[in-house]
């Protein structure tokens, strides 16, 4: 894809890098009706976050069933990219919009055809 060019760019393609390090988290925890909470990283654009969310692995699969939906600790919003679709406490639910939002559909790796 090249070096992002613009700010959405980036920052679509940093969330999209979580998102993929999460998915090996999902894969390797198993059914996602387990009621344990799960360490998952938070999705947001910040390159040095190292925030950790602790949700079930249910409500994780339920983020995931959007391709433009991503997990975020509070404070970690990007208003100018996404906005808060669901709050929960201790993470929010962000949905990508414009040029972020199409790159991360194009990025979903569960998306089979992209978007």
């Amino acid at each position: 894809m090249g070096t992002p060019e613009s700010f959405e760019q980036r920052v679509g393609l940093n969330e999209a890098t979580f998102r993929a390090v999460n998915e090996g988290i999902a894969r390797a925890e198993g059914e996602p009706g387990d009621p344990e909470r799960v360490g998952f990283r938070c999705e947001c654009a910040r390159l040095g976050c190292t925030t950790i969310l602790e949700i079930r692995s249910a409500e994780y699969e339920a983020v995931r069933a959007h391709g433009r939906r991503f997990i975020v600790a509070p404070g970690h919003v990007v208003p100018e990219t996404e906005r808060v679709v669901a709050s929960h406490g201790s993470y929010e639910v962000v949905e990508k919009h414009g040029e972020a939002g199409r790159l991360a559909a194009a990025t979903d790796p569960r998306a089979a055809d992209g978007a």
